[in-house]
């Protein structure tokens, strides 16, 4: 049995009635366009969280952790705002199925996770994933696995507080081995698009900051891209077809948004196409031009991201961006194997001359999404 079955068992005194499994992701392209109804690519990666689940009678919903202490509460007393800490994403998905009116009663949940501590690779949407699809299959709810991502995304909207996209929630729950997730967040299409790097390695960086606006900022950025969607008389800047008429309506803070939103979407479609012919290398100068214009038109990027960008692209990187939601957390960089430890040494002497801690490396490989274990 897995370490979290063991360490349940040691825990509620009783076997768990089964083990599921749920993938952290990192995007490779498509940033900040999520809850603009655009399109991402993002993959599931190899770390993620386990959850060994049964399911109880008493009304009652314990939740134990193999990293954080654990807590319980009854079923009335999951509320938004009641429970904090990491408890909240689980406790919110219970109650996500519970308000769209699904027969869940209680349960016992202990959870584990190995996604490396904020890289920024969405441990939440992990945690949330593994559980909601414990207790759809415990509970016999029958949802597929969108519906299963889109009721993950209301517990970390509605429960958490958190307002995020639903692209973690998708790649964790429709991630593929060996492909990358073309999702367009309209209508929730996911297409699978090959990712066979060969001899290439996608290079997770995790520079090992996280700065305190970042959940603000997060929010004032979709204010502003809603207010600028709002000023086009459009339903969201997906529908943007002539960005120069429309940039020339608009000014300021919604003006750099929707430049960057607008061709964002393009890069991801450059992309998609790019990998279905097998041209790896190439996608190189998209994630660049990713980069800049999270730097510059979104502002979400920081001194950090940018030198791990800057530097690994020196050191021989076909391409390198900052991924996530920004001001800290992860870069990706598309390096040729025989480059990666010229990479790895440039981002390194870089961060050396700042002072700064050393950074971390994780070569990413696209894995499986949620999936039971036992």
């Amino acid at each position: 049995m897995s370490r979290a079955g063991e360490a349940f068992r040691e825990v509620y005194g009783q076997a768990p009635e089964g083990v599921w499994r749920a993938p952290g992701r990192v995007n490779l392209i498509g940033e900040h366009t999520d809850y603009n109804d655009g399109y991402v690519m993002p993959f599931a990666v190899p770390w993620g969280v386990t959850a060994a689940v049964s399911r109880r009678e008493d009304g009652r919903v314990a939740l134990a952790s193999l990293q954080a202490p654990g807590r319980e509460v009854t079923l009335d007393e999951l509320v938004p705002g009641r429970v904090e800490g990491w408890a909240a994403y689980p406790a919110g998905v219970v109650w996500a199925l519970r308000e769209r009116g699904l027969p869940v009663g209680g349960a016992n949940i202990l959870v584990d996770g190995d996604v490396p501590a904020g890289a920024g690779l969405s441990s939440s949407a992990a945690l949330e994933v593994s559980v909601a699809l414990a207790l759809n299959d415990l509970y016999g709810l029958g949802l597929p696995r969108t519906e299963i991502a889109l009721l993950a995304q209301r517990a970390e909207n509605d429960f958490v507080g958190m307002p995020c996209g639903v692209m973690d929630q998708m790649a964790s729950a429709l991630g593929r081995e060996g492909h990358a997730l073309f999702i367009d967040c309209r209508t929730l299409k996911a297409h699978p698009v090959p990712l066979d790097t060969g001899d290439m390695t996608i290079l997770i960086i995790d520079t090992r900051v996280h700065h305190e606006l970042a959940d603000g900022q997060y929010a004032v950025r979709r204010e502003q891209c809603e207010q600028a969607a709002k000023t086009l008389g459009v339903v969201s800047l997906r529908d943007v077809e002539d960005l120069a008429g429309a940039l020339s309506r608009l000014s300021g803070a919604p003006r750099r948004r929707t430049e960057h939103v607008v061709c964002e979407n393009h890069r991801v479609q450059a992309v998609v196409g790019l990998l279905r012919a097998g041209a790896v290398p190439e996608i190189g100068p998209m994630l660049n031009a990713s980069h800049i214009s999270l730097r510059d038109l979104y502002e979400v990027s920081c001194e950090e991201l940018d030198v791990a960008v800057e530097s690994a692209v020196r050191g021989g990187a076909r391409g390198a961006r900052m991924t996530g939601g920004g001001f800290g957390g992860s870069a990706i960089a598309l390096v040729a194997n025989d480059r990666l430890e010229d990479v790895k040494s440039a981002v390194r002497a870089a961060y050396a001359d700042r002072g700064w801690q050393e950074p971390r490396f994780h070569p990413a490989t696209p894995a499986q999404g949620a999936h039971r274990l036992a």
